[in-house]
């Protein structure tokens, strides 16, 4: 069987705790707040408790993926950090104060959201569909400007789609349409940035190019970043933290390396598996394990595997 072996090439940011940056020496600064906090947090659907009394702080400027399996609560959460669902018990705080009671234009201009299905309204062009990220910042008194323009400009440019900014946004191919909704997030020049399972339906060359974008947001932006993903070789290539979601809470919790074990993998998905570095990026590599009665039917598949 293939042992699990850390690469030295992996680099990851730890995760760390509100309770760990409130013990900095006295004379240092001032540690900044979570970017997004749970605090004795339960979320249920119709009097079903899903996740119960979770605590779990975002450290800024971080990657975080939430993963685990179909039901765990990731969705779930991600929509109590976006104000999308109300917590049956606990809190969510956004840079350190409540969520609850802020108003939506306050929230829109700390938060952005991008939910796992969008509806792209008929016959808006992407340079407008964009556009729409700015309307936070607008107000009677306060309309478009130059610097709304050079948003989108900017935005449309780090996601490569200025040359079809004119393009009716329903004819863009699948992967187009989802640069175009993370052109939205980032005209919206929020600094947290939620993304429910923003590479469903795509290939995987497209998977890529929308991760990347986003790993570009939060290297040269800043951004903090809080994902949803169900591929975990993508998961830990593209995030500074993994958070595992299973029984109504966290299961484990830290940097892709130190997370995606053959244990957790077990307990979380029920999924056998060998945890290798992959060669090109000395992240982990998940290997799935064929059954037993596979195995023998194919032995060179085994060999192969393990």
């Amino acid at each position: 069987m293939t042992t699990r072996s850390r690469a030295p090439e992996a680099t990851a940011v730890p995760a760390t705790s509100a309770a760990s940056a409130a013990s900095a020496d006295e004379g240092s600064p001032a540690p900044r707040p979570a970017a997004l906090e749970a605090r004795g947090l339960t979320l249920a659907y119709d009097g079903h408790e899903v996740l119960t009394g979770l605590d779990l702080a975002v450290e800024p400027g971080t990657v975080t993926t939430l993963v685990g399996a179909n039901g765990s609560g990731k969705s779930t959460l991600l929509k109590a950090f976006g104000r999308l669902l109300s917590p049956a018990a606990g809190e969510v705080r956004l840079h350190g104060a409540p969520l609850k009671g802020q108003s939506a234009r306050q929230v829109a201009r700390q938060l952005a959201i991008l939910p796992q299905k969008p509806l792209t309204p008929g016959a808006t062009r992407v340079r407008d569909l964009v556009s729409r990220g700015r309307h936070p910042h607008q107000s009677m008194l306060r309309p478009w400007t130059a610097a709304d323009a050079r948003a989108v400009e900017e935005a449309l440019e780090a996601t490569g789609l200025s040359e079809l900014a004119e393009r009716d946004a329903a004819s863009l191919s699948g992967g187009q349409l989802q640069r175009a909704w993370i052109a939205l997030v980032l005209a919206q020049d929020a600094p947290t940035i939620l993304l429910d399972e923003p590479t469903t339906f795509l290939d995987l060359s497209h998977q890529l190019d929308v991760l990347r974008i986003v790993r570009r947001i939060n290297r040269r932006r800043g951004a903090t970043v809080v994902m949803v993903l169900h591929d975990l070789t993508l998961a830990a290539r593209f995030s500074d933290r993994l958070v595992v979601l299973a029984d109504g809470g966290v299961v484990a919790d830290g940097a892709p390396w130190d997370v995606l074990t053959p244990e957790v993998l077990r307990t979380a998905f029920g999924l056998e598996a060998s945890v290798i570095a992959d060669p090109h990026t000395g992240g982990p590599l998940v290997v799935p394990h064929e059954p037993e009665d596979e195995t023998e039917q194919h032995p060179e598949v085994g060999n192969q595997v393990r």
